[in-house]
C-alpha cells in the first residue's frame, strides 16, 4: 500500500460516516484507480487516514464484501475483486471460450483420468449403471494464473470410443466433445454448495465459502455422451439467462 493509495480516499461529507467511507472506496474501484487485484489499506491506516473507530470502517469494508466489490482473506488481507465472469444459462459452455472473453489468458491442467468400468462413487456421483464403460476425468482450468472452474466428467465410451484414444492434452474434454460428437438434447442444474476442503485448496478459496455447481448431460437421441460438474467460485461468476414468452432468446 503507497501513501498516494490511501490519500485517494477522501470523504463527501453526507451521511453517515461509514457510508462515505463506502462510497469513496466504492467510487475508486469503479473508477479503475484502484483496478482487480489491488490491496485495499488495512483498517488500522484508514482508521488513522479517516478519523473513524475500528467498528465504522469495518462495517464499511464488510459492506463492500457483500456488494462483491472487494475479496476479504485473513492471511493475504484484503482486495479489490474481480468483476464476476458471465454465463449464458443455457449455452453448452467452452470453458477457454470464456476465460477469453473475460480477456485472460487460459491453461488447464488434468489432474486425474482414469477409464474402464464406473466405480461405485462415480456410478453413485453420476447415475451411472456399473457397467458402463467411461472415462472419468478430472481437470483444473485456469484464468490467468488464478483458478477459474473445477472439471469432474465422465464421457461414455460406448457411445464415443474414440476418447478413449485422446489424451486431451490440446484440447480440454468439452471443446473436444463440442468437435467430434453430435447431442441431441442436455439438460442442467445449478446449485449453491459449500466448497469441500480438497475443492476449496484446488480453487484457492476458503473450505466452505459459497460455490456455483453447474451439472450438465448430454446425449445424442437416447444414447449418453457425457456428464460433468462444474465447480466455480461463487464469488467470481454469475450465470445469465435471457428468455421471452416461447422460450430462451
Amino acid at each position: 500500500m503507497s501513501a498516494t493509495q490511501i490519500d485517494a480516499v477522501t470523504l463527501d461529507g453526507s451521511g453517515p460516516l461509514y457510508d462515505q467511507i463506502r462510497r469513496a472506496i466504492r467510487d475508486l474501484i469503479l473508477a479503475g484507480t484502484w483496478p482487480p487485484g489491488t490491496s485495499v489499506p488495512p483498517e488500522h491506516a484508514l482508521m488513522e487516514r479517516l478519523g473513524a473507530s475500528r467498528m465504522t470502517v469495518h462495517r464499511a469494508l464488510a459492506q463492500l464484501a457483500r456488494e462483491g466489490l472487494i475479496t476479504r482473506r485473513r492471511r493475504s488481507g484484503t482486495i479489490v475483486a474481480s468483476p464476476p465472469a458471465s454465463h449464458a444459462m443455457l449455452d453448452i459452455l467452452s470453458i477457454p471460450q470464456e476465460v477469453r472473453e473475460l480477456g485472460q489468458d487460459y491453461s488447464y491442467r488434468i489432474l486425474q483420468r482414469r477409464d474402464g468400468k464406473a466405480q461405485r462413487e462415480i456410478a453413485a456421483r453420476f447415475d451411472l449403471g456399473r457397467s458402463a464403460e467411461i472415462a472419468h476425468l478430472t481437470l483444473l482450468h485456469f484464468a490467468g494464473r488464478a483458478p477459474h472452474v473445477l472439471e469432474d466428467r465422465v464421457i461414455h465410451l460406448g457411445t464415443i470410443p474414440q476418447a478413449a484414444e485422446e489424451s486431451f492434452a490440446e484440447t480440454p474434454p468439452g471443446d473436444w466433445l463440442l468437435q467430434n460428437s453430435l447431442w441431441s438434447q442436455a439438460e442442467h442444474a445449478i446449485s449453491a454448495v459449500a466448497a469441500e476442503p480438497q475443492e476449496a485448496e484446488l480453487l484457492k478459496i476458503e473450505a466452505g465459502e459459497p460455490c456455483l455447481l453447474v451439472e450438465r448431460r448430454t446425449w445424442n437421441h437416447a444414447e449418453p455422451i457425457t456428464a460433468v460438474r462444474l465447480l466455480y467460485p461463487g464469488g467470481r461468476h454469475r450465470f445469465v439467462g435471457r428468455f421471452g414468452p416461447y422460450g430462451a432468446v
